[in-house]
């Protein structure tokens, strides 16, 4: 017989998990720097002290690495509103107050060090950049969804389900936008920026696990609204739909990726579809999510192959490429 429990219930029983993740977590992450990653030796003045301002032909950087940055430092730069959705449904006290702190702060950086690479090497307009920003900041972040359940739990669950698998999401997409700069600079920036998501994924996603142990009916309904609600962060940001076909059409992340390699890795971790325990709901709920991951599978990725395909095709030939 399942039980729902409320989240603070939750958070009280998952508190010596959150510990220990926290502490595996202290042990494993390396200290870095975001200045040692920037080329300072590749920056000069604008034209408020006595330089030149920017102008599209500094940039050494492709369109498509241009608009995979760009998006990325968008998303980082967001961080306060996630911070508040995460404050908001964890707790202040214990485990949990730190890793909220820590994890904000190992955040923080990832935005830094990409902003000082992209002026310092004027790889896109730092005007428009910086209007993208406060346009992006000012707007914030809504959750993919806003429901409570009976208990009043949902909050804190679907936040660990939304980021173990936005976590891994933005890991993917920096290490593939690594591969499209044509820069070791930016290779070298990026990866590390890279590490930290993954080491923070799988701290959300051992905490999930855990609640799945815990309050399984509960927690395999938020995961299936996550997975079926699932909006990347910087949706809404400025040219976000531009942006983000360019990065799905080049490999940076598309709909194969976010199948393969982020929700179904996760939910094989936590053993989604072979563990027991479920009662009524969340034998529905999971039935729900496989029938959506089948169509994911079977009709969605291969209906936006096919677009993408044909958009690559009609690219090369306008360049004179061969198909």
């Amino acid at each position: 017989m399942t039980r729902d429990l409320t989240q603070p219930e939750i958070l009280t029983e998952l508190e010596p998990v959150a510990e220990t993740a926290l502490n595996r977590h202290m042990s494993m992450v390396k200290e870095w720097h975001p200045h040692d990653y920037v080329p300072w030796d590749d920056g000069r003045n604008f034209a408020m002290l006595g330089g030149t301002d920017w102008a599209p032909e500094q940039s050494r950087l492709s369109e498509v690495a241009k608009a995979a940055l760009i998006t990325n430092l968008l998303t980082e730069d967001n961080l306060p509103s996630y911070h508040r959705e995460i404050s908001e449904n964890f707790s202040r006290d214990g485990a949990w107050g730190t890793w909220v702190g820590r994890w904000t702060a190992e955040e923080a950086r990832h935005s830094a060090v990409l902003r000082d690479y992209l002026v310092v090497t004027r790889g896109v307009d730092p005007v428009a950049l910086e209007n993208a920003r406060m346009i992006h900041m000012t707007n914030g972040f809504a959750p993919p969804v806003d429901r409570v359940n009976s208990a009043g739990a949902a909050g804190f669950l679907y936040s660990v389900a939304y980021v173990s698998f936005q976590e891994l999401a933005t890991r993917i997409s920096h290490r593939n936008t690594a591969a499209v700069c044509d820069d070791p600079v930016a290779d070298r920036m990026l990866q590390r920026v890279a590490l930290d998501e993954n080491l923070h994924m799988i701290f959300y996603r051992g905490i999930c696990g855990a609640a799945l142990d815990l309050v399984p009916d509960q927690a395999v309904e938020a995961i299936d609204l996550i997975v079926r609600n699932f909006r990347m962060p910087g949706t809404g940001m400025p040219d976000f739909r531009r942006n983000g076909v360019l990065m799905a059409k080049h490999g940076i992340y598309d709909l194969r990726q976010h199948l393969e390699e982020v929700l179904q890795p996760v939910m094989r971790q936590w053993n989604l579809f072979g563990r027991d325990g479920f009662g009524p709901r969340g034998e529905q709920a999971r039935e729900r999510l496989a029938a959506y991951l089948a169509d994911l599978e079977t009709v969605q990725i291969p209906r936006f192959e096919e677009h993408r395909d044909r958009a690559l095709a009609r690219e090369r030939a306008r360049v004179g490429l061969p198909r």
